[in-house]
């Protein structure tokens, strides 16, 4: 009986829903005309008794002709008739007092000012009011439901009708107005069945919002059995980065997939709606909580300036360009090698400016870091005053089997860049680096503090002999900064995708060694420190961002398994859901990363930046050095690139053999007798 009744509910719905918009008003009037005559009716019952019906057409014909010709402009006016059912909400029942109580009022003065000679009751109008409340605001309520498919005959929450309709059961943790909003939404949806809340406020526990039950966190496994919950959704976009955390940590003692709402600044600007869930972002299992950006350090290199920034379609890259962008330059200079990513981050910011009415003049340049007349005309042309350099090679295994490339991008395209800025008059020039600068284990590690050392050596110069210059001496005004910083959350290469991605599939999860940690920190943030370093430093400076305690990578990747409500297969747990395979240390791969070569290390004037004082070559001599690097490179002598990298870069030791995968193929040949590369 139930199901034909929904199956009758469903085609009326679709019938309803694909009226033109005026037949659907004109439906609403002749149902607020009838149920305004049927108020008046039972208005007069209320107060006179059953036993004395009047009649409608007889002594009272003008009072019932009259509410209608009253009330319906009124309704009309205030914008009854406008309001979606499907998504009828507080607004419309706030409208709906006004044009009710509006009518009656209206409709009594004209009863006692103009019809004063016929006997109407004074409690007539009162009673009138509320019939009229409670008939033409509980339709519009119940063709809510209706539309919602909720209604009487199909609803779950109505006794002796409940159904199992197959929706996954989930509840959401916060009974604010996001966790109202988002069941609202999800009801719309039909994909989920909300059937809980979750809230620790003592106001609202064990208390019913929007129809379902509210239970506090030590009520959860409670929660499970009543409402068999599979799912919980967190709509708590406010909550600081640490109560997410303890949150998070209560949830994944339970077999439970966990999601998040987009944050209120998403839900604002419009990327994305109040049902877009995602993923728990693992910034919440880091749980700190990022310092506010101090606006004078963040704007001093920025504001009214032209700002450029070499590898601005990458992943840092991109983010600095989106901050940069908020601190108002006079021109943004896009520098990237990838035409892809170039027009990415351009489409991106394009549409930014345009939606925010920025004034600031974009600048897309395809070009190679490893140019440096390229380089030099572009800072030149649009006489560049601070250069943020991002480009640069960072996937460990990928730099070890390249070296050659990882060594001219990394190195001699931080030199080129540098020595155009010093040659442009470029005030501020800011290096990306990164925790594997320090003691380094890999290719990529050295290639970055050797770049570290260029900015170094050149900013030591007040007149340097520029590498590869004909000239004498150059003038150098640039300030260089370093900022260095370890692994950031969604950057290109993450772990975190990765695992997601696994976890999809079933698993395996795969980590390289059970001990191996890591430091993490957002992009957004890191960008952020990196813009507010910049400007702090006085030449040659080495910056160091507080990246918090290190994070060990396996524990993680069981936290994301426990919160897809899923559970990790082990020894002690053989039937669990997702394996994690332990498959070595990749070529290059630290254990452990640092963040600092010595001890000699002082704080500054932000609580999360720190300034490291590292050893360096003087520039003369490092030139000697590169030229050194450059030839081996040239030549393909990867013993001879070794052997300089251990040298220079303080404690660099390699330890692997050389996997660079065209020396390798060089060296099987001999045996081949197949000199030709495949």
């Amino acid at each position: 009986m139930a199901r034909i009744s929904e199956k009758n509910g469903t085609v009326l719905r679709e019938r309803l829903v694909g009226l033109r918009r005026r037949y659907k008003r004109l439906l609403q009037v002749f149902a607020d005309v009838a149920l305004v005559w049927v108020a008046l009716w039972m208005a007069f019952i209320v107060r006179l008794g059953i036993d004395r019906p009047i009649d409608p057409f007889g002594d009272y014909a003008w009072l019932f002709l009259a509410a209608p010709i009253i009330s319906i402009p009124i309704f009309i006016r205030l914008g009854m008739y406008r309001a979606v059912m499907r998504y009828f909400g507080n607004e419309a029942l706030v409208a709906i007092f006004k044009a009710v109580s509006l009518s009656a009022l209206l409709l009594g003065v004209y009863i006692y000012m103009y019809r004063a000679d016929v006997i109407v009751p004074r409690s007539l109008m009162f009673n009138y009011w509320w019939l009229c409340l409670l008939m033409i605001g509980g339709l519009r309520l119940f063709m809510r439901q209706f539309f919602l498919g909720d209604w009487l005959l199909a609803g779950q929450h109505v006794p002796f009708f409940r159904q199992d309709d197959g929706l996954p059961k989930v509840a959401i943790y916060g009974g604010g107005a996001a966790g109202n909003q988002l069941v609202a939404a999800l009801r719309m949806g039909k994909g989920m069945r909300p059937v809980a809340f979750i809230d620790d406020d003592e106001g609202i526990a064990n208390r019913v919002v929007a129809g379902l039950k509210v239970y506090t966190s030590r009520d959860i496994p409670l929660m499970i059995e009543e409402a068999g919950v599979q799912e919980v959704l967190l709509a708590i976009p406010s909550a600081s980065r640490s109560r997410r955390r303890e949150i998070l940590a209560a949830l994944e003692a339970y077999p439970l997939h966990v999601r998040t709402v987009p944050g209120f600044m998403d839900l604002a600007s419009g990327r994305v709606s109040v049902s877009d869930l995602q993923e728990v972002d693992i910034a919440d299992l880091l749980g700190r909580d990022p310092v506010p950006p101090r606006s004078d350090l963040f704007e001093r290199c920025i504001r009214n300036q032209v700002v450029m920034v070499t590898g601005a379609g990458g992943s840092i890259g991109s983010e600095l360009c989106r901050q940069i962008l908020s601190s108002a330059p006079t021109a943004l200079v896009l520098f990237e090698h990838s035409e892809y990513n170039l027009y990415s981050i351009q489409s991106e910011l394009e549409g930014r400016i345009r939606h925010e009415g920025l004034g600031t003049k974009l600048i897309p340049i395809l070009g190679s870091v490893r140019s440096p007349e390229r380089l030099l005309d572009v800072m030149r042309t649009w006489s560049v005053n601070t250069v943020y350099h991002a480009a640069a090679y960072k996937h460990v295994p990928i730099v070890e089997h390249n070296v050659a490339e990882g060594v001219l991008n990394n190195v001699f395209g931080t030199l080129q860049t540098a020595q155009a800025a010093v040659q442009a008059g470029v005030e501020h020039f800011v290096l990306i680096s990164t925790d594997k600068a320090v003691r380094p284990t890999n290719v990529m590690g050295s290639t970055k503090r050797l770049a570290e050392m260029v900015l170094q050596a050149l900013s030591a110069e007040k007149q340097p002999l520029l590498m590869g210059s004909k000239a004498g001496g150059q003038a150098n005004k640039t300030r260089f900064t370093m900022v260095r910083f370890g692994n950031v959350l969604g950057s290109s290469g993450s772990v975190i995708p990765l695992f997601r991605e696994q976890i999809k599939r079933g698993g395996p999860i795969t980590v390289t060694h059970p001990n191996i940690t890591r430091y993490f920190m957002t992009i957004p943030e890191a960008a952020q420190l990196v813009i507010q370093a910049g400007s702090m430093g006085q030449g040659g400076d080495v910056f160091v961002l507080d990246m918090g305690s290190p994070v060990k990578i396996a524990e993680l990747a069981e936290k994301m398994v426990h919160l897809s409500g899923l559970t990790v297969r082990s020894e002690q747990n053989p039937h669990g859901d997702i394996a994690i395979e332990f498959t070595g240390l990749r070529s290059g791969e630290k254990l452990y990363e640092e963040l600092l070569i010595g001890d000699n290390v002082s704080p500054t004037e932000h609580p999360m930046i720190m300034r490291a004082n590292e050893e360096h070559l003087p520039w003369v001599t490092f030139k000697e050095v590169l030229s050194a690097i450059f030839l081996a490179v040239e030549s393909d002598d990867y013993e001879r690139l070794r052997e300089l990298l251990r040298e220079h870069v303080n404690g660099y030791l390699p330890e692997c053999e050389i996997v660079d995968l065209i020396h390798k193929k060089r060296l099987e040949a001999p045996a081949s007798g197949d000199l030709t590369l495949h």
